[in-house]
Parts: C-alpha cells; structure tokens; sequence
C-alpha cells in the first residue's frame, strides 16, 4: 500500500484497502474557522440538537484567521459564534482573538493596520499554526474546512479539506466516509539550488500535470531530495497539492519530522504519542516522474491559475503594481528571511505587502538580528509595509478594508498559492505566483525578474 493507503487502512481498523474504496475512518483532529465555523456549527446543532456536545472536545481546533481584522461588523460576528460555542462545549483549543472569553471582537480602525490587534492566545493562519501549536502527528488523520488542510500532509498524515455539512458530521461522531484516492507519486532527487525554492517545485510539478491534473488523487513526495527540504520547505509543497486538484498530499516520516512534532507537542502540551506510517516496497502507483531538484529554475505560475507555468527569466516584460509575501505558504519565517536576503540594502519600487502567518512568525522577525537591525527591520527600511496582524489577509481578497487586498484591476506578484481570478480582490487583476525570493527581487525591479540577478548582499 501506499502511505495514503496505510493510513486510511488503519484509520478504518483494517488489514489493507486500495484505491477506491469507501471506508468510514475516524478522526483524529477537526479543524475549523471562522469563515466556514459558523456554518459547521450550524449544521452540527441541527443534526445532533442545540444541546449536543462534540464527539471528543480534545481533538476540535478552532483558528479563527481568515476575515479578522476587518471593520466588517459580520465578519467580527463570525469570531463572536465561534467564541460562544467553545464556551458551551468547553474546548480546550479556541485560538481567540481577544483574552476576555466573554467579549466581543470589533477591529478598532483608529489603530491603523499595522499594529498589533490581538491577545494572548491567537494563532494566525490555521494551516501555519496547528504544526505551530503541536496538532499535525504523523500518522492521523486531519480534517479541516479548507482546502489548503493538505499542508499537514508534510507531517506523514492524511489532512484534507471538507465542506460544512461533512466537518459537522464529523463534529458529531468522529468519523467519515470517504473513497480512498488513488496516489500519484513524485520521486525528488538531488537539492535545490540557490535562488531556487520549494515554491519553485510545487509550481513545476502543477506546470508538469495540470491544475486539474491530481484531481482527487493522493500526492506523494519521496526520495532521496526529501533529506534536504526543511519542514517548511515540505508544507509548502504539501500546501498547493490543492491547486493541482490533489485530494491530498503526504511526505514519508523522518528524523526531520520527529524532532519538529515532538518539540511542538512538549512546548504546547498537546498529545505526544503518535505512530507513523512507514512507505511498502510494492506499492501501486496510478504515476510516476522524477523531480530532479538541481534542475529546477526560478518558476512563476501566471494568471488565470496555478497551472499556467513558465520561467522567471522570460517574463521581463511582465509590469507589476503590487508584491505581496505571506499566507500559509508564503508567510512563514523562512519565508521572510529569504525575502530579506533579496531585499537586504536594497529597495522596493512598488507598493509591496507582509503579511507574516502567525504572530509567533512577527516575534521571530522582531527579535532576530542581522548586524545591528532585526529582519523586521531590515523589510521595512526597504519599503515594505509589514503589518503585525498575522492572518490571512488579502491571499483571498477579504472585505475592501483587509490590508493588501487589490481593489482595482492590478497585477500583483505574490508568494501566496492560488490566482484564480478574483482571488485577492478585484475580479479583473492578475495574480503571479512565485517564490519568496522571486517577490523579492520582483518588487525591486517592478517587473517579473529572476532572483539570481539580486543575489543576496
């Protein structure tokens, strides 16, 4: 079997399964926000009653992060639903925006965007901060309602996104029906080059197959090139597996993966057991293709979606208005810092956004020091507009008031990870996907450019 295969096959308590099958699996952790949270509690009191409790309080995760800081009253409302509810269930995992677990949330517009608006206890973007806050454990089984859930996949699980209907059956029992996908696997060799990102191999594997061209198929990333992907490297890849139409993806456990789960576990005090998923010598494969890593160029994915494929050294004639670095796969510490290694005594020349994932991600980037200045710094001497209200922001567009969100036809390069149209904002701009690095040196000639030309000062 393959790692997808084994898991389910033991999630569902038996000997072996294959693809296309419908087995009931239990769940392990159910993640949801505050977009899709109301409408999943909704549907979990109608099914099961208004007086129900959840199947096991100990494995809901509430992460409120999409539309946060946002003056729009019915986006502050959804925090308020989500707050009552893990009052009434008593969850031990609600990331609240504010301390006071009887308050209300209302976006203070007087304090400008940029500073800090939040309490003690929030989290950032749902997919950065369950491996941040120790709930990603090789081995189990992850639901989550939002199509990016596939990230967690770097931790050897089977995380995918579900719909309302579906997260509220699973609130209720702990379990769900679902047909075992085939597996397409993707064999990394060698190491990335310099200038070269895991964004720049997510984007040529979707260029390669198509963004329709994993539908409902597993992804499997293995290989000797594994060795060499940080954790971060791997959530990236596992992040866009969606945009290929994957149902999810999933890495084999290492070294690396234990030393990150069980850090993440003690610091937090969440469950430490857990029980990987080993790969089989006779797995079965729908595809196969080599990943040659030393390879690999500088990639951009063009408007009108993440398939549309091409190198960042011919698309010098690209003209762009915006740059735009953060989400879950593009906001991430090592996400800035190689953002401001291009950056670094240099300057940008257009209107150029950060958003950092979490606000442990701001922390980092407040308190590291390079000579006499933090990377925070660094950024905004070189004309960033860095916010400190790590979310979601304007990766989907949000209300007119999120911060970076396009609310005109421009053209933006962003490391985020999907560019459909209309996807950050204004439904007739363009959105360019690429890496970090590739942002970087973007927004400082104002047009699509290779990194390699910037090299690091």
């Amino acid at each position: 079997m393959t790692l997808t295969e084994k898991l389910l096959a033991r999630a569902a308590g038996k000997a072996s399964v294959q693809a296309g099958d419908n087995i009931w699996v239990k769940a392990d952790v159910l993640m949801t926000h505050d977009v899709c949270g109301p409408g999943t509690i909704g549907v979990f009191k109608r099914e099961f009653g208004a007086q129900a409790k959840v199947w096991d309080r100990e494995r809901v995760v509430i992460i409120p992060d999409h539309y946060i800081f946002t003056a729009d009253s019915k986006s502050n409302r959804n925090v308020d639903i989500l707050r009552e509810f893990a009052r009434e269930q008593g969850l031990p995992y609600f990331y609240d925006v504010i301390d006071d677990p009887k308050g209300t949330w209302k976006f203070d517009t007087t304090k400008g965007v940029l500073k800090r608006q939040y309490g003690s206890q929030y989290a950032g973007v749902c997919h950065a901060a369950l491996p941040q806050k120790g709930h990603t454990r090789p081995g189990e089984v992850l639901f989550g309602t939002d199509s990016h859930t596939c990230m967690a996949g770097a931790f050897n699980e089977f995380a995918t996104g579900i719909g309302n209907t579906d997260a509220g059956f699973v609130m209720g029992t702990g379990k769900l029906l679902i047909k075992v996908p085939e597996t397409m696997r993707f064999r990394l060799e060698g190491r990335m080059q310099p200038g070269v990102m895991a964004k720049d191999i997510i984007l040529h594997v979707i260029g390669e197959i198509g963004f329709d061209g994993a539908t409902y198929r597993a992804m499997q990333f293995d290989g000797p090139g594994v060795a060499s992907l940080s954790m971060d490297d791997r959530m990236t890849i596992a992040n866009m597996a969606i945009e290929a139409g994957g149902k999810n993806a999933i890495f084999p456990f290492d070294a690396r993966t234990a030393e990150f789960v069980e850090g993440r576990t003690r610091l937090n005090g969440t469950r430490q057991s857990y029980d990987p998923v080993e790969p089989d010598r006779d797995q079965k494969f729908v595809y196969e293709t080599v990943v040659n890593l030393d390879q690999l160029e500088p990639t951009v994915a063009c408007h009108p979606d993440p398939g549309q494929r091409k190198p960042a050294k011919e698309l010098g004639h690209v003209k762009l208005d915006r740059a735009y670095l953060g989400s879950c796969t593009g906001g991430k510490t090592s996400d800035f810092v190689e953002f401001a290694r291009v950056l670094r005594g240099r300057h940008v020349s257009i209107d150029t956004f950060g958003v950092p994932a979490t606000p442990e991600i701001v922390h980092d980037l407040q308190s590291t020091r390079w000579g006499d200045r933090t990377i925070w710094d660094i950024l905004v001497d070189a004309g960033v507009q860095m916010t400190e209200n790590a979310g979601c922001a304007a990766c989907l567009g949000g209300p007119v008031d999120t911060f970076g969100r396009m609310n005109t036809p421009l053209k933006c390069i962003s490391a985020t990870n999907r560019n459909f149209p209309g996807r950050m904002g204004h439904k007739e701009s363009q959105v360019f996907l690429a890496s970090p690095a590739t942002v970087a040196a973007s927004a400082i000639a104002g047009k699509i450019v290779d990194p390699r030309e910037f090299p690091a000062n």
